[in-house]
């Protein structure tokens, strides 16, 4: 049996982050977790590098914003994964950088394929074009890519669309705070189709993919059949579960832009309903709107030149379905 390459997740304790060191591990990779010394030191995640290291990651105290200690960690692994949080989509050239001189990234035509994956989890952010801010997100993962291709790096861009863990416990209502069970809201007629899945699928297809030399300067797409959906589907699968219909309260488009436009719709959301989220969530609502009101197209896109299907490319992976996933929710 070839030897498992040997990754390095930079932004492991993150949201995505965490779930992509876990499955690592699991799958036998030698796992290294890039750990600034604040974050080690912080008691809130001591807990998540602990379970790290009882899975046998190694964890690397450094920062993509000390040159040389990340130059040292790449050095050692052939795979670097990024997960990095939106705020630092843009300095992920630091990162590009470090693999340009540490110089073991390659692309050798062995089953043990050197590559960099870039943080993205997300829409294809070559295809999808949000309100702003979400826009300028999409249009700074693009310019990471670019900058991977003039550099010659070996990539993998994962597209994951909507995070299943996200969306699907406010049925994509941004102002619900628990499963709805009498009202919910949702932008746009509710039927653009959508792929929710959930995280720790995303990290097992992710882990898959970066030996296989069908992914290698690819970009993989993880759109499992049964999880395309519309909310309006949604909508209807979770009424059964709990026996009621909701009362859907729809806001068309053109609702949303008049007066200031989306932008004030979507702060006055963020001050009155989630004034503690973590996130910002006017750049939660802009993805929200690319894909409740103009809907992903390129789900529906294949090009095999370019792009490759996650579940095609392992049947053998048993993907959570959203019908799964709302069972956990009555």
């Amino acid at each position: 049996m070839a030897e498992k390459s040997k990754i390095l997740v930079i932004g492991g304790t993150g949201y995505i982050g965490k779930f992509i060191v876990k499955a690592s591990a699991k799958a036998g990779h030698p796992t290294f977790a890039l750990v600034r010394q604040t974050t080690a030191s912080n008691p809130e995640k001591s807990a998540l590098l602990e379970s790290f290291k009882t899975s046998g990651v190694k964890l690397v105290y450094g920062d993509i914003y000390d040159h040389n200690s990340l130059v040292k960690a790449i050095k050692e692994v052939d795979v670097v994964i990024s997960t990095v949080g939106f705020e630092q989509i843009t300095d992920q050239v630091k990162i590009i950088a470090a693999i340009k001189e540490a110089g073991n990234i390659k692309a050798y035509l062995t089953m043990k394929c050197q590559r960099f994956l870039p943080s993205e989890f997300g829409s294809d952010v070559d295809r999808v074009h949000p309100v702003e801010p979400a826009g300028s997100l999409f249009r700074d993962k693009a310019n990471v890519r670019r900058a991977i291709e003039a550099e010659g790096i070996p990539y993998t861009y994962v597209v994951s669309h909507g995070f299943a863990g996200y969306i699907l416990p406010n049925l994509g209502d941004s102002t619900a705070k628990v499963p709805p069970r009498e009202k919910v809201q949702v932008l746009g007629h509710g039927n653009c189709k959508g792929v929710y899945v959930e995280e720790e699928n995303i990290a097992t297809y992710t882990i898959k993919a970066v030996e296989d030399l069908r992914t290698l300067n690819k970009t993989i797409k993880i759109r499992p059949p049964t999880n395309i959906l519309s909310f309006n589907e949604i909508f209807s699968i979770w009424e059964k579960k709990i026996g009621k219909t909701l009362e859907k309260v729809y806001i068309p488009e053109d609702q949303l832009l008049k007066n200031r436009g989306l932008e004030l719709f979507l702060i006055l959301l963020w001050f009155g309903f989630h004034a503690e989220s973590p996130y910002p969530l006017n750049l939660i609502l802009s993805i929200y709107h690319a894909l409740q009101v103009k809907g992903d197209d390129s789900i529906f896109e294949t090009e095999a030149s370019s792009c490759v299907e996650a579940t095609e490319l392992y049947p053998e992976v048993k993907y959570t379905t959203v019908d799964e996933y709302l069972d956990r929710l009555v």
